[in-house]
This record gives structure tokens, C-alpha cells and sequence, in this order.
């Protein structure tokens, strides 16, 4: 019955037997079949079949919490097992929401063991629903997430609270300013971040406050996304600082915004587990590689508004 709990499970993540045989290497009548099994020996449907294609009912979508349990659990005794094969070496486990983990960590990676810190690192670049069952679960040592999860199963505490920038390319309109303000975004085409994001809903409360409605021409998740997009002329948005200070040097425009919109970001562990003194020390070097991208980025939006 494993087999065909973790078939259940690919197809409920691949949205489709066929996609689910694809990954697995295997027909789609193996993975319809192994359905079927399961389905019997549980007693129970989990899926109408409309028009040959397989939709999990309620049954299903219920079962599917359990069994994401339990892989889970797999992956902790799997990462148990890993840890103790490694004894007497230092390694640091980490989880992190795309806005730090893209590029920023990498930097603060790099700089902790340029410091001369002998350990292996495991980064993973996960939302932060995902950082957050990987902190919980013990997968990962601690993580980084945004400010929207409800971490009160976790050790928390905020890592930083730094304010938008606004970014766009070298021809926009905006580049001529020096600080931008709501109304200024209500006149251009905006890059939009997810609805459910913080800084994004802060964003539209200030602007309802003062009449004023933004026209969104893109909608995503990732700052990094803004950014790039933005830099490509496709309109204006508000990011993480320290994720536009990537792009400082690859042509894209960064101004202050008027009106302060926070982008926060925590650090989570286990309760109960204290940081080793290897994670406390990398931690300590994100804070030092964040202060300096900063103060780099002040000095950028000095400089605008000089000009």
C-alpha cells in the first residue's frame, strides 16, 4: 500500500495521472490502477472521474493533509540519519522564503565562510508556508520567512524591518524624481506583488486612504520578479531593499518611496532548541551582510535625490 500512497500523493501534487506517470517513469494505467487500489482498500472514493480525468473529492483532499504528514516524517529521519552519518562535521540547515533566499543569503553565505568557517551548508528556497513546516518539522535548522505566517508554534523574532524602494528602468518617468509618491504610482502601470503579502496590502490601504487605486498591469509573488520586470521597462513597483540591491549595477532605477511600507522578515526555530553556536554566528552575518547592503542602498536614494 506505500506505493500506492505515494502515487496518491504525486498525482494529488502533479494535478494529473499523466503528469504524475511522467515523474514516476511509469504508464498512466500503473498510476490510474494504483488509485483504484487504494481506493479499495480504504473503502473509500477519492476521486470522480469526469471526462477521463481524475477530480479528488473531499475524501481525498482530507487524506492528502495525513499523508503530507507523513512524508514529512520520512524526510526528518531521513535528515536524522544523514546528520549522524556526519558527526564531528559541522553543517547548517537552513530554509528561506524566496525575498532573502535568492540571492541575498547566497551573499551572506559566501561572507560566513570567507570568514573562515569550515561547515556544510544546506539552503533551501521555499515559500514561506514551506520554510515553516521545514522549521517545525526539524528539517531545517532555522529559516527565514515573511511577516504573513502565523509563526505562534515557533521560536520567532524579526530578523529586520527595512522600508519599500520603488524600482524601474532608466527611461521610466519616475526615474526623474527623487522620491515617488502614491499619487505618482496611480499614474503609472504597476508590477503588483501578491494580494496576501504584507507590504502589498499596506500598499493599497494607503492608497484608499487618499482616493487613489493603482493600475496593476502584472501581479507576482517575488520581489525578484518586480525587479526584473521593472528593469525590462514593463512599469513601476515596490520591492525589499535588499532584494533590489541586486540589480544596482544591471540598470535598474531605485527611489525612496514618501510613505513608509515595511518589508519584515523573521527568523523562526523549534521551541525548546537552542541555536548552535555555528547558527548564531550565521545569523550575526546575515545581520552584518544586511547592514551593508543598505547602507549601500541609502547611499544609491542620497545620490537620486541629489540629481
Amino acid at each position: 500500500m506505500y506505493r500506492d500512497i505515494e502515487i496518491f500523493r504525486l498525482v494529488m501534487q502533479a494535478g494529473s495521472t499523466s503528469r504524475a506517470a511522467e515523474k514516476l517513469g511509469i504508464s498512466q494505467p500503473a498510476v490510474s490502477q494504483a488509485i483504484k487500489r487504494l481506493e479499495t482498500a480504504a473503502g473509500l472514493k477519492l476521486f470522480d472521474r469526469i471526462r477521463g480525468k481524475l477530480e479528488p473529492k473531499r475524501e481525498a483532499l482530507l487524506l492528502i493533509e495525513e499523508v503530507d504528514q507523513f512524508f514529512i516524517g520520512l524526510e526528518r529521519i531521513e535528515h536524522r540519519i544523514k546528520s549522524l552519518h556526519q558527526l564531528g562535521e559541522r553543517s547548517l540547515h537552513i530554509a528561506s522564503y524566496p525575498a532573502l533566499g535568492n540571492q541575498f543569503i547566497p551573499r551572506a553565505i559566501s561572507r560566513f565562510l570567507r570568514s573562515g568557517y569550515n561547515v556544510q551548508i544546506s539552503l533551501k528556497v521555499l515559500s514561506s508556508r514551506d520554510v515553516y513546516q521545514q522549521v517545525s518539522s526539524g528539517i531545517a535548522d532555522f529559516g527565514f520567512l515573511a511577516n504573513e505566517i502565523d509563526t505562534d508554534k515557533l521560536e520567532h523574532s524579526e530578523l529586520f524591518s527595512e522600508n519599500a524602494v520603488v524600482v524601474m528602468s532608466n527611461s521610466h518617468p519616475l526615474a526623474a524624481k527623487s522620491i515617488v509618491t502614491p499619487e505618482d504610482l496611480a499614474k503609472t502601470d504597476f508590477i503588483a506583488l501578491s494580494p496576501e503579502d504584507s507590504a502589498q496590502k499596506r500598499l493599497i490601504e494607503a492608497m484608499n486612504l487618499r482616493g487613489l487605486t493603482l493600475n496593476t498591469r502584472i501581479e507576482t509573488p517575488y520581489s525578484i520578479t518586480v525587479c526584473e520586470l521593472a528593469r525590462c521597462g514593463v512599469g513601476a513597483g515596490i520591492v525589499n531593499p535588499l532584494v533590489a540591491a541586486d540589480f544596482l549595477e544591471r540598470g535598474l532605477q531605485v527611489r525612496a518611496l514618501s510613505i513608509p511600507i515595511a518589508f519584515k522578515s523573521l527568523l523562526v526555530f523549534r521551541p525548546g532548541t537552542l541555536l548552535s553556536d555555528t547558527s548564531r554566528d550565521f545569523v550575526s552575518t546575515v545581520r552584518l551582510q544586511q547592514a551593508e547592503d543598505i547602507k549601500k542602498m541609502q547611499a544609491v536614494l542620497k545620490n537620486s535625490v541629489r540629481c
